[in-house]
């Protein structure tokens, strides 16, 4: 989970996908030119918490994938601090702060 708040974060305010208006295709043609979090940019204490319920459809082991789960919310929450704290309402991705000094 903690990992796809990382992700739901880099998603928010670093990825972006450029695309060539000429030829409909992406700049980037591999992962080399993207931005994504390391370390440095994720603070330390995001806390996660799991509500103890028996799944029945769960596996053998009652374990199931949680994947991209955790990144769903993040870039909402990200952009309603953004709104609070500046009064600037951002509906796009990456949120950039020139979109927030515009």
């Amino acid at each position: 989970m903690i990992g796809g708040i990382v992700w739901g974060y880099g998603q928010a305010v670093l990825e972006e996908s450029v695309m060539d208006a000429r030829y409909g295709r992406y700049l980037s043609k591999n992962l080399s030119g993207v931005m994504l979090p390391v370390n440095a940019d994720i603070p330390t204490d995001i806390d996660v918490f799991f509500v103890e319920e028996h799944d029945p459809h769960a596996s053998a082991i009652g374990a199931r994938g949680i994947g991209e789960l955790g990144a769903t919310g993040v870039s909402a929450a990200i952009a309603n601090a953004v709104w609070h704290a500046t009064g600037k309402r951002i509906r796009k991705l990456p949120i950039r702060l020139s979109d927030v000094i515009a």
